[in-house]
């Protein structure tokens, strides 16, 4: 059963990797992706992906990941006692792309499948995934785009689960010391398991397959877009809640930093230059204050009509 579901899972994600790695080099219009593959001591390895300062990337990373092992640390077995003794297999694309023009967003992806296993028993398996969009100068045209398109990359699945993946990606993506969003969202699902394999894998390969269409044309209306000092500063404060994100409460990372992933590859999603600034306001009705006070909000943006801007 294992490599039945396994197989297909891993050649889509190889070749995700593939596809996405050829757009963005192209939307970047110089930058390329340099491989590092690397092997896990305790079993699995994967192929990690990098473009370093590119003409609109500041810093791209795309990975692929397939661990497996005898056991799951203790800290996942806590919480999915199912899991004790099992075989498992996890694999996935996680990428995170931080743009060097500040009205260029940052943003996030990630596909992975799940599966354990034992001897006599159903295999205990789930799909999760999702991708969210983190701006510094929003466009308002830029986050109704973006939400359409997720919607309707799941509405060719199911009608039903745009709605409710918004709101979990809403939920999942917002730094509670924070009391804010990280970003405006998108979608975000885990733990799919309560349809067929088929089913829930069309899911994963429509979000997977809908990335690229999603996040690419607004790369290419801002990237040339002229921006001050000023905003680039404030877009090197805000990476600071990325970081904050991904350190505190960021599952994936811990489950990679738990089941002995490679670091570099985990933690390559961190911006290669943030800042920090004590208890920084912004000023009374400007473009900084806007992110927090209107975009940031949750909002039905699939459904809102697009504005002359």
């Amino acid at each position: 059963m294992e490599q039945t579901m396994l197989k297909p899972v891993l050649s889509y994600l190889l070749n995700l990797q593939d596809r996405i790695c050829e757009q963005l080099e192209t939307a970047d219009g110089g930058g390329r992706f340099q491989q590092d593959e690397w092997q896990r001591e305790q079993g699995g390895g994967g192929r990690s992906r990098v473009m370093k300062e590119g003409v609109t990337f500041e810093q791209a990373g795309v990975g692929f990941s397939h661990v497996y092992g005898e056991q799951l640390p203790k800290s996942a077995t806590a919480h999915r006692p199912e899991l004790e003794g099992r075989d498992f297999n996890a694999c996935g694309v996680s990428l995170v792309i931080h743009p060097k023009n500040p009205h260029v967003p940052t943003v996030h992806l990630n596909v992975r499948f799940f599966i354990a296993e034992k001897e006599g028993e159903d295999p205990v398996w789930w799909f999760g995934g999702g991708f969210d969009l983190t701006p510094y100068y929003p466009y308002t045209n830029d986050c109704i785009e973006w939400h359409k398109k997720a919607k309707a990359s799941l509405d060719a699945v199911d009608p039903d689960l745009y709605g409710k993946y918004k709101v979990w990606c809403d939920d999942y993506f917002y730094l509670k010391h924070r009391n804010e969003a990280r970003g405006i969202g998108g979608i975000f699902f885990d733990d799919l398991n309560d349809r067929s394999f088929d089913d829930a894998f069309d899911v994963i390969k429509a979000v997977g397959d809908a990335f690229c269409e999603a996040y690419v044309p607004i790369v290419e209306r801002r990237k040339d877009t002229e921006y001050s000092e000023h905003q680039r500063q404030f877009q090197l404060y805000r990476r600071g809640r990325y970081v904050e994100f991904n350190l505190v409460w960021d599952r994936g990372t811990l489950f990679g930093l738990q089941t002995g992933g490679r670091t570099e590859s985990i933690l390559m999603s961190m911006p290669p230059l943030v800042r920090w600034e004590y208890d920084w306001q912004p000023q009374p009705d400007s473009a900084e204050a806007a992110l927090t006070e209107y975009y940031l909000l949750p909002r039905d943006w699939a459904a809102m009509e697009y504005i002359n801007e």
